[in-house]
């Protein structure tokens, strides 16, 4: 996501994103799409560029960035590796992490942190349950405090990276109904009672693992606990706003690259005796595309910028969310649609990201969620 006011450093990193994604990311695209997974030297591969965790203290070995250098990053990473999957799973660290800086104590953040930002382990959040969907407050996973563990009952499902993870911030019910009741604790792989009970196969992101988990009588550490009890909601809440700025920003880029193609398509492509281009209404409808992808990008700048003055942007994280994810289902439609019977063939790369694109009017908080918030905070 280019900042308002880029600098040498936010060039310097995009640069640097932009050959990694090229060597690293590009040539594999495909095949790691097609296996489900990509590997996961990856990650370390990544954390040696200086690409993971870009918007962590630096003292925790992140690179002391804000929000907008790890996007301006993120989108050069998908724009130029062309695997949307591949990088929302390299990225799934962003939304499992933040909740251990808010919440968590400093001999927490220095055992769980540093190793997943050298990408010598894979981290992932774990919320969503198969019967609460966007409804958190009604979260049933429960956490029983015995001694020095709690014993954890439930499931989770549509976990990024949950099938790989070797930590995962699972929020879970300590108190009573609704959200003054939940907590956040930190589950690693190979705790007794945990499992994965499946990966998913899903419509696109294929590249990323993800998972359904199980908990049975899963004892967890009591020192695992994030922050106090029933003290978890207002994390999930303050990650929730940046993680839709996420993924408006991962909207515009994927827009960004479906209109690319399009229009080298539509270049290169001969009707009638002349290429594509040379067609007002295809014309038109390229500038139209261009056009959604620009005020899109312009909102979710706003957005940032208004984050970094220290402004509470609840409402216009949702306002993005929902403007760049229509957008990015438009653009992506539109990009089919002008390669004609090539757009269905999965050999082009506006086919996946005709799929990929579905997701986000869904995922960290439905459209319809979204507008709830706006409604909520602009007092009707």
């Amino acid at each position: 996501m280019q900042p308002l006011f880029e600098t040498e450093v936010h060039a310097q990193l995009r640069a640097q994103a932009r050959r990694f994604a090229q060597q690293e990311i590009a040539p594999h695209a495909r095949s790691w799409e097609e296996a489900g997974e990509f590997p996961r030297e990856l990650y370390r591969k990544a954390a040696e560029a200086g690409l993971l965790g870009l918007s962590f203290p630096e003292h925790l070995g992140g690179g002391g960035g804000d929000l907008a250098l790890a996007l301006a990053t993120s989108e050069e990473l998908l724009i130029h590796g062309r695997s949307v999957g591949t990088v929302v799973g390299l990225g799934s660290l962003a939304i499992a992490l933040p909740p251990l800086l808010s919440l968590g104590s400093e001999e927490q953040q220095r055992r769980f942190i540093p190793p997943v930002l050298a990408g010598e382990k894979i981290a992932a959040l774990a919320i969503t349950e198969p019967s609460g969907g966007s409804d958190v407050a009604r979260l049933q996973t429960r956490a029983v405090r015995q001694g020095d563990h709690y014993v954890v009952n439930g499931a989770k499902t549509f976990i990024t990276s949950g099938c790989r993870a070797d930590l995962l911030t699972v929020a879970v019910r300590t108190g009573g109904e609704g959200h003054g009741g939940i907590s956040l604790l930190v589950v690693e792989r190979g705790t007794p009672g945990f499992r994965v009970s499946r990966k998913l196969d899903k419509m696109g992101w294929w590249a990323s693992d993800t998972a359904e988990l199980s908990f049975e009588d899963c004892l967890v550490p009591a020192a695992n606990l994030l922050g106090a009890e029933n003290s978890g909601f207002l994390a999930i809440l303050q990650n929730f706003a940046t993680e839709r700025l996420m993924l408006a920003s991962q909207c515009v880029a994927i827009a960004q690259l479906a209109y690319q193609e399009t229009v080298a398509y539509a270049r290169e492509r001969h009707a009638f005796g002349k290429s594509l281009t040379g067609f007002q209404v295809l014309r038109h409808r390229l500038a139209d595309m261009a056009t959604r992808i620009a005020a899109a990008r312009a909102l979710t700048n706003e957005a940032l910028h208004r984050l970094a003055l220290g402004h509470d942007v609840t409402a216009l994280a949702a306002m993005a969310k929902n403007t760049a994810t229509d957008m990015c289902c438009e653009v992506c439609d539109q990009a089919v649609q002008l390669h004609g019977g090539y757009g269905y063939m999965r050999e082009f790369l506006v086919e996946r990201l005709f799929r990929d694109a579905r997701l986000y009017p869904i995922g960290g908080g439905t459209r319809e969620i979204m507008n709830e918030i706006i409604c909520k905070l602009e007092g009707y």
